[in-house]
């Protein structure tokens, strides 16, 4: 039994996210798995790194999935992304130690947002920004950056309702770029809780433009209220860029 490794990029704009439904062929997963049944022969399941919400990106996720077949890893790729939809592209396939697994193995992450800060919004960033009209304030938003950093409980920045599993996450760094009207926020940490950069751009966001004090990282981290922190951003903006492995 071999154990493939694969980087994965997709726009996820006409998706439901990573994870396969039931009733529903879009998803990222489903539509590899289908292309996998149809190398092989026989269903494989394969292991990603994490979920990504509907409409959110990716330039490297990862997986993994397990195979007798024969093939050349060239030729796995090339019949992958020949029936791949284009907008899903295999970039990368490794063969790794039996017990890699994606997900378990995974020891960090780095997320990218991306806000279209403009009056006017972009007809070609549509599908990869979230428009913000209003002025922000990048200094105070900076400095909000640096209250997130560390080992935290990040339950209120979450959208999860009640789970028996640790919130504790460390953030690394994030950092915000300005090109031309595109805001860049970088995330980086041992991992993300279910939309928590979507909800953490959008709690920036209010800092920003002056809705909530910056004093409301506290209170949200003290409090654990996932309605004291800002909205959650849409999905479009948002890349994984990278899943970090020891």
């Amino acid at each position: 039994m071999r154990n493939i490794k694969m980087t994965i990029e997709y726009d996820g704009t006409r998706y439901l996210g990573w994870q396969k439904l039931g009733d529903s062929d879009k998803t990222i997963q489903g539509k590899i798995e289908n292309i996998l049944k149809q190398m092989t022969g026989v269903s494989t399941e394969i292991n990603g790194s994490g979920r990504t919400d509907g409409g959110t990106h990716a330039r490297n996720q990862i997986a993994n999935f397990k195979t007798t077949s024969e093939l050349s890893l060239p030729a796995m790729r090339t019949f992958l992304n020949r029936y791949l939809p284009q907008d899903i592209v295999v970039k990368e396939l490794i063969e790794v130690p039996e017990r890699f697994h994606a997900r378990y193995n995974a020891t960090g992450k780095k997320y990218s947002y991306f806000v279209w800060n403009q009056e006017v919004p972009s007809a070609f960033e549509k599908n990869y920004s979230y428009h913000m009209p209003e002025e922000l304030d990048l200094a105070l938003m900076e400095a909000a950056c640096k209250k997130l950093l560390g080992t935290h409980d990040f339950q209120g920045f979450s959208a999860l309702k009640k789970t028996k599993k640790s919130t504790i996450r460390t953030i690394e760094s994030i950092t915000i770029a300005k090109e031309g009207p595109l805001l860049h926020f970088t995330f980086v940490g041992d991992g993300f809780l279910h939309k928590m950069v979507r909800i953490l751009v959008g709690t920036l966001l209010a800092i920003g433009q002056g809705a909530k004090e910056i004093s409301i990282i506290d209170e949200v981290f003290h409090q654990k209220v996932r309605s004291q922190a800002g909205e959650t951003v849409p999905a479009q903006g948002l890349f994984l860029d990278e899943v970090y492995y020891d």
